[in-house]
């Protein structure tokens, strides 16, 4: 109803002094606080684990600020605006991970790992094969993570700045590259702990506002929606129509969260596995949280701004929120809620950069080039400079992925997590017969069939290509690859045993439950 309304009024591709004068506070304060951080990282202990010295309420909160991404705040406001209901596999679906990773991952890593997930999976197995195998993976799935935090971010700067969207890339490569470079994981901690403060208070402070309109009634909200768009916005089959789609989705989301890398790697920050429980507990509920407030945000973007006034400035529909704020709160809300989204993704970015860094230089430079014995100083110098590299890779791949939805990508992101990284650790954990062979394949079948298939997608094909058809029928493949990761895991594991790796069994068991002591 408000739709002609709101395109009439919106002020989007206009630079605007106090979206600006917001930007630059907290670029102000995150810099501030790499500087602090810069002070104090001297070891390869402090760049990737910030000394072990995050509390559980810290931590808790870096995880929140860590996992609720791009794609949480602008895609899913995004896909519900323009979707309906669909978009709730989106939020449910990240959601549910967690208690996978509460119950099954957080103690085992902790007390068995060092720095990356694959120290926990090389634990009892030969280390190079698994390295090797584990820093393909982690960097299949932070490329696609990054292209979609890059695609938001420039988004988003390119309309409030009124600049070209490549140079807005570029700006954020930048800015990510300082926080990893100079501050390590102690200064991306904090830079997410501000983040997770901020966009949980800007996202509620929205939420509210849209709810005000309804008479805070969420049911008066969903009614608008059927009225204004048809009564199947309310229903699923407008995004996902594919019963397998959905299902494929659900366990990408589900299993993905437990092998994304840069997750995985806070679990080091902390000083034991009781801590890294209670910072799971916490990050579980800021993040449940923050999942119901994007559906409201979503559905009141569909009422008061219009999914096509949504698509007419952002085709993948990422502007859904900012657009929203704008309506409701002015340019100045606006400018506070862009720079609570630029934050999101600044943070975001920075701990992915972090986890490609410690997998090229942890895993692959200090364990299998160097044989687990680097030159003093050489790991943080290698990891600096993987950053600099990793932040040329994600501003290309942001210039090459202009216009995709953000929540789409990283779901493929999650895709490539739950095939590839997920099954190597569970069974490595959990299964005395994983040998050398068995875990090696599994991660590289797992990634190589994930991409290959999101490469013979609708995604692809269809989507990005134009072509009529596509040979693979699913958008998302986790739910052949994350069976056929586990398969080939189990199968090459009985053809190929490892009985030195059987025999470490029972004391890395029993490392899991008691840590070190």
């Amino acid at each position: 109803m408000q739709a002609p309304a709101a395109a009439a009024a919106t002020s989007f591709g206009k630079p605007d002094p106090v979206a600006i004068g917001f930007f630059a506070v907290f670029i102000t304060i995150t810099l501030g606080i790499t500087y602090w951080a810069a002070r104090r990282t001297r070891t390869a202990e402090h760049f990737y684990a910030a000394g072990r010295s995050v509390t559980a309420g810290q931590n808790g909160f870096a995880l929140a600020g860590d996992y609720m991404s791009a794609a949480s705040f602008l895609g899913i406001a995004g896909l519900v605006s323009t979707s309906g209901f669909d978009g709730l596999i989106y939020s449910t679906g990240w959601l549910v991970g967690w208690p996978v990773v509460l119950f099954l991952i957080a103690e085992p890593l902790r007390n068995l790992g060092r720095y990356t997930f694959a120290d926990v999976v090389a634990a009892r197995l030969n280390p190079t094969p698994v390295r090797i195998s584990a820093a393909y993976g982690t960097l299949a799935t932070i490329a696609f993570y990054l292209i979609a935090q890059m695609v938001g971010a420039g988004s988003l700067i390119r309309l409030l700045f009124g600049i070209p969207y490549e140079t807005a890339v570029m700006i954020v490569g930048a800015a990510m590259m300082a926080y990893v470079l100079f501050g390590g994981m102690l200064a991306t901690t904090w830079v997410q702990i501000v983040k997770a403060f901020l966009l949980l208070g800007g996202a509620a402070m929205l939420a509210l506002m849209v709810l005000a309109k309804f008479g805070f009634n969420p049911s008066a909200l969903f009614a608008a929606a059927a009225k204004a768009n048809g009564a199947g916005v309310l229903a699923p089959g407008k995004l996902v129509s594919n019963p397998a789609d959905a299902i494929s989705l659900g366990l990408a989301l589900m299993f993905g969260t437990a092998g994304l890398p840069h997750i995985l790697m806070r679990f080091y920050t902390v000083p034991d596995a009781q801590t890294a429980r209670k910072s799971v507990f916490i990050a579980t509920g800021l993040i449940g949280l923050f999942y119901l407030m994007t559906f409201i945000l979503g559905f009141g973007a569909m009422v008061l701004v219009g999914p096509a006034t949504i698509k007419g400035i952002d085709a993948g529909g990422n502007m859904a929120a900012p657009m929203l704020a704008e309506l409701l709160g002015g340019r100045a809300f606006l400018g506070f809620i862009a720079a609570v989204a630029f934050a999101t993704i600044l943070a975001v970015v920075a701990g992915l950069a972090l986890s490609g860094a410690a997998a090229i230089s942890h895993d692959l430079w200090s364990s299998v080039v160097r044989k687990g014995q680097p030159k003093p100083g050489e790991e943080i110098r290698v990891a600096r400079l993987a950053t600099i590299a990793l932040a040329l890779v994600a501003i290309a791949l942001g210039m090459a992925f202009k216009g995709q939805n953000v929540a789409f990508m990283v779901g493929l992101a999650f895709a490539i997590a739950a095939s590839a990284n997920f099954p190597a650790l569970v069974l490595s954990v959990f299964w005395r017969r994983t040998s050398t062979a068995g875990a090696a394949a599994s991660m590289i079948v797992g990634t190589t069939a994930t991409l290959g298939l999101i490469a013979l997608s609708p995604a692809v094909q269809v989507d990005l290509l134009h072509h009529a058809s596509a040979v693979f029928p699913l958008k998302n493949p986790a739910l052949v690859t994350i069976p056929l990761s586990f398969l080939t895991g189990i199968l090459v594991s009985v053809v190929a045993p490892d009985r030195d790796a059987d025999a470490r069994f029972a004391a890395l068991e029993a490392q899991t439950l008691l840590g070190d002591h």
